[in-house]
């Protein structure tokens, strides 16, 4: 499982943002986010590119936090 830190998520419509901005990733499946933790889990089927995984969120205008 990997966990990444996101900013700007204050409600539900938020959380089925990123889950879907994260499901739509190749090779990332059993997408988690918890909007209180503010932060989403999910298993990488093979790694991916960190940066391709900060691009999907911040078009869903939200920011990973290092």
């Amino acid at each position: 499982m990997t966990t990444i830190k996101i900013k700007g998520m204050s409600c539900q419509h938020c959380v089925m943002a990123v889950t879907k901005a994260l499901g739509a990733i190749e090779n990332i499946k059993d997408v988690r986010v918890d909007l209180q933790k503010g932060e989403a889990t999910f298993t990488e089927l093979k790694p991916v590119d960190r940066r391709q995984i900060s691009e999907r969120i911040k078009k869903a205008g939200f920011e990973v936090v290092n």
